[in-house]
């Protein structure tokens, strides 16, 4: 097998979305998806991108790694780290952060040593995913931040269910809420399946896309459907008393929504 992937970017930015929201990250996206959610923003993601071999992936994770070196570094390993408020929280993390996104980073199997390096490296590494393919080859250092699609997406027929039985404490169920029917889904879910007892779950309010993001090729949103702004979720989720964590993608807040690279 040869060890290159097919990149549509690399860069560092801060961590939007997740329980690592805010944090310094580096972001490589890889190129390809599966499916066609209603609402991507990274449509330009489907096909663009070059090959790269790994070696040259991690060179350019190191370069721009680089300047978080030095100062406030823990002692003798010259790793900027981000310590918890509570010291019997989480290990230290790593900065910056180290995210493999899409597209979809499982369809290329060098993913998983490309992640698996970047972890030998010490690097903190995240992974976000649809959750339309099997996670558990995953190397188990790894932050998996697994999508279970909601009925707006069009997509929630591909939701790989065998995957939660792999899950961990270390990871993160999201689910991207644009509609009514969509939070009423997702909370059904959570109750059934007992989804807070395994890891940090999140609900994340779907950003309406700028002209030029509506991609022919995404899913319709089904009819039926009824939109929830952002406030009435979070009301809904305080009033229900939901147990997770409401996420806005904190990239689009401080620059403009449809800016690549951030």
């Amino acid at each position: 097998m040869s060890d290159t992937l097919v990149i549509n970017e690399i860069y560092v930015s801060l961590q939007g979305e997740s329980t690592f929201a805010g944090l310094p990250c580096i972001f490589v996206r890889l190129t390809a998806c599966n499916l066609r959610c209603s609402y991507c923003d990274t449509a330009y993601a489907f096909n663009e991108g070059r090959k790269q071999s790994l070696a040259e992936i991690q060179k350019e994770v190191s370069r721009l790694a680089k300047p978080f070196q030095g100062a406030n570094s823990d002692a003798g390993t010259g790793r900027l780290v981000f310590h918890p408020e509570s010291t019997a929280g989480p290990a230290p993390r790593r900065l910056p952060l180290v995210e493999l996104t899409g597209g979809e980073p499982l369809l290329q199997k060098n993913s998983l040593p490309l992640m698996t390096n970047l972890c030998d490296e010490g690097f903190t590494v995240l992974l976000e995913t649809s959750g339309a393919l099997d996670i558990a080859p995953v190397d188990p250092r790894v932050h998996r931040i697994m999508d279970l699609k909601c009925p707006s997406s069009g997509e929630a027929s591909r939701n790989r269910w065998e995957n939660v039985d792999h899950l961990r404490g270390t990871d993160e169920i999201k689910f991207v809420i644009g509609t009514v029917e969509d939070y009423e889904w997702a909370k059904h879910q959570i109750e059934q399946r007992q989804l807070a007892s395994i890891c940090p779950l999140l609900f994340s309010w779907v950003h309406p896309l700028a002209p030029e993001q509506q991609d022919h090729s995404l899913k319709k949103v089904p009819e039926g459907h009824h939109p929830v702004s952002r406030e009435r979720l979070a009301e809904r989720i305080i009033a229900d008393a939901v147990p997770v964590r409401f996420q806005v993608q904190l990239h689009k807040i401080i620059w403009p929504p449809q800016r690549r690279g951030v």
